[in-house]
């Protein structure tokens, strides 16, 4: 159960009604970064529909089969534990960030690109 006044997951140490829980429920993030946050912690949530919403359609990861993307996307979020997110750094239209999952993590540098005034996620840059 997810409480609108525990800590939200992205680390930002704010109470989660006043941080992604905006995002989540169709405010646009407005920035790249707030984004990324939102989606880290949409997927400790368990909400695919969000990251379903929040992909670019020309991500290398959109999934045309969105029955089956939200399958996958569920059985991640299931089986990994979101216990922390650092940002490393981050520009206009991209973050650099550490995802803590358990005993594992998850450096990425991630690009984003605003799609009719809306944030959304491209691809990991190499």
């Amino acid at each position: 159960m997810v409480r609108a006044d525990m800590n939200c997951p992205c680390c930002s140490n704010k109470p989660y009604a006043a941080c992604c829980k905006l995002y989540h429920d169709g405010l646009p993030a407005p920035t790249a970064l707030a984004l990324m946050r939102s989606r880290y912690s949409a997927y400790a949530l368990g909400k695919a529909d969000y990251i379903i919403q929040t992909t670019h359609p020309k991500s290398p990861y959109y999934e045309s089969n969105w029955k089956k993307w939200k399958l996958a996307i569920l059985n991640f979020c299931h089986q990994m534990q979101f216990t922390g997110l650092e940002i490393l750094s981050y520009g206009e239209d991209w973050v650099h960030f550490v995802a803590h999952l358990g005993n594992t993590t998850l450096e990425e540098k991630s690009q984003f690109a605003k799609v009719d005034g809306k944030w959304l996620y491209l691809k990991k840059i190499e």
